[in-house]
């Protein structure tokens, strides 16, 4: 459900902003709605069901180093 919403911005950056959507054919409206998803959705560090059910299947010794046992696996596979 849409819901109106009012800003202050800078003029500069309203025409930028309109120009803009004009070339992209869009409105303002999604381009400050597309930018908020973005912005919340980075801020989520939300773990897809898959990951989930995935992390903690291997177990691994504390000393582990990945970089070093696949720099170990790249000098064997090139030599």
């Amino acid at each position: 459900m849409a819901k109106k919403l009012t800003l202050s911005l800078d003029q500069n950056v309203i025409e930028r902003a309109k120009v803009f959507a004009k070339k992209n054919h869009t409105s303002l409206s999604a381009l400050v709605e597309k930018h908020f998803r973005t912005l919340v959705h980075k801020n989520q560090s939300e773990l897809s069901p898959i990951i989930e059910e995935l992390s903690g299947v291997i177990d691994l010794p504390e000393n582990y180093n990945g970089n070093e046992n696949y720099t170990e696996f790249l000098i064997e596979k090139y030599k």
